[in-house]
């Protein structure tokens, strides 16, 4: 069968459609109508009329068509698509947690501020801090947050003309436009030809009006700043501050520790480091850790315990062992309410579960399953640096003798059932294919990709073809992703619908 009917076989719910067929069957109405207010009566929806069995196969068949870690290797570097353990959904589910209120007195949700306290004060060892705030509910809000704050510390100071973030070209995307919001101007640094941040560039750029550094440690090409310490150094020797971007923290959990380093202010991103499912649009969640100099500036409210806590009092004199505060100078909300509880809750498990040792191994294990690819590609594809990864590597999509480009590599990486790696970033990378296996990845999955990367690597050379025109065995071709980014089309047409598939 011709591969176009292969792809037209499955029909539209508009097909399907039968005039007077319906998923259920009302009684007659024994009460008086109502009608409808007027502006929520649509006549030109044109809706299709389906049995319900009708309607569960054809959501059933588009939920097959989703591919998800529980359904396969997700190798998509930056973004850390590990399996979580199911326990932390369980616990996340408990009625304690899942059917509380914010708007609750404290007395009655003491065990959720617990768990909130707790991992509070897990993050601040984990990470070396002197406090942390729970408030960001995503990566992107914790480096706002994290810039306002600062922006707030040195209006303190008196020190207005401080107007530029340094921000490095290996650096996460959403820096530069965080620093925009948050009112800086950013200035970019280059990176050195062994993937550090060029540290001659840096001196350069460091004067009087410079309000901080933001440095992704490890980088985007998947290495760890060798000049780390360096760095830091520079930046408060001309009286910055650095913000570290904890995206990547997953690498260095047990082992290395950013507020040692001399890092200002850092958030972690409890859905990708500490266990919570992560991909379509959340749930996210960034706590930020800080030094001394900015707890005070952190949003609020914030979780305590009671100095008196441990005391035993008579019943009816028990306070409240957990309470609310705003620190001093905080630069107020960042959320309506405490932020993403239901991270909290899944983070919190995941740590419980593992430990000291076992959040160590995790992030071992991610760096050696990457090292482990990075070698078993060596050779076939090109490296952008050839030196000891962390948990990702960035490989040129590219062969020699052969025109296909990187995403024609990705694309054919579906004919073998597996996700495409991020594709086209970092930036700095020409044809860039940015891998992170993760922890959670088998030895034998992690062969089996090499494999089929190694496959495609000597069909780019017999049959470039099959890559320019791949993928082959999806419900779809290659489908013009540039139109329909600057094309968006997001109301369906039914007529146009029913015409392509006369």
């Amino acid at each position: 069968m011709p591969e176009i009917e292969k792809r037209s076989i499955e029909k539209t719910v508009y097909e399907l459609s039968s005039q007077g067929r319906s998923t259920n069957l009302m009684p007659e109405c024994d009460v008086p109508e109502a009608k409808l207010p007027v502006d929520l009566l649509h006549e030109d929806l044109h809706l299709p009329e389906l049995s319900e069995l009708d309607v569960v196969r054809h959501f059933i068949r588009l939920s097959q068509r989703n591919f998800c870690v529980d359904s396969g290797f997700y190798p998509l570097g930056s973004c850390t698509m590990k399996y979580n353990p199911k326990i932390n959904e369980a616990c996340a589910r408990l009625a304690g947690f899942s059917q509380s209120h914010p708007l609750q007195p404290i007395d009655t949700v003491q065990g959720n501020l617990a768990l909130m306290f707790e991992l509070q004060e897990w993050l601040k060892e984990i990470g070396g801090f002197a406090a942390v705030s729970l408030q960001p509910t995503a990566g992107a809000q914790g480096e706002l947050t994290a810039l306002l704050m600062m922006r707030a510390y040195f209006r303190d100071r008196g020190e207005t003309g401080r107007t530029q973030i340094l921000i490095p070209d290996s650096a996460h995307g959403t820096n530069p436009a965080s620093t925009t919001m948050a009112g800086f101007e950013a200035l970019e640094i280059p990176s050195d030809e062994h993937g550090n941040l060029d540290l001659a560039a840096l001196k350069a750029a460091c004067d009087a009006s410079v309000a901080g550094l933001m440095i992704t440690n490890p980088n985007t090409l998947g290495l760890f700043e060798r000049n780390i310490e360096s760095i830091v150094r520079c930046v408060h020797n001309c009286g910055g501050l650095v913000y570290g971007d904890g995206a990547n923290m997953n690498a260095l959990v047990g082992a290395v520790r950013p507020g040692d380093l001399g890092i200002d202010v850092m958030h972690y991103n409890l859905h990708k480091t500490f266990g919570t499912p992560h991909g379509g649009g959340g749930p996210g969640c960034g706590p930020l850790g800080v030094s001394e100099k900015l707890a005070s500036y952190l949003p609020g409210p914030m979780v305590r315990r009671a100095k008196n806590a441990e005391k035993s009092e008579p019943a009816e004199k028990i306070k409240p062992v957990y309470t609310l505060f705003t620190p001093e100078k905080s630069i107020g909300r960042m959320n309506s309410h405490f932020g993403s509880f239901g991270v909290f809750v899944r983070a919190y498990a995941y740590i419980l579960q593992h430990g000291a040792e076992g959040l160590k191994q995790s992030a071992l294990h991610a760096v050696l399953n990457a090292n482990y690819l990075r070698e078993r590609l060596r050779g076939i594809y090109p490296l952008s640096h050839d030196r000891t990864c962390m948990h990702e590597f960035v490989l040129q999509g590219k062969i020699e003798g052969s025109s296909v480009r990187a995403v024609d590599i990705s694309k054919r990486l579906l004919d073998y059932g597996f996700h495409p790696p991020t594709t086209y970033f970092p930036l700095i990378v020409p044809e860039a294919l940015m891998i992170e296996p993760t922890e959670t990845e088998s030895k034998q999955t992690l062969d089996a990709f090499a494999d089929a990367l190694k496959a495609i690597a000597q069909e780019a050379v017999d049959h470039p073809e099959i890559l320019h025109t791949a993928p082959h065995t999806t419900a779809v071709g290659r489908l013009d992703e540039v139109r329909a980014a600057r094309k968006l089309k997001l109301r369906e047409d039914v007529v146009q619908v029913k015409k392509e598939f006369e």
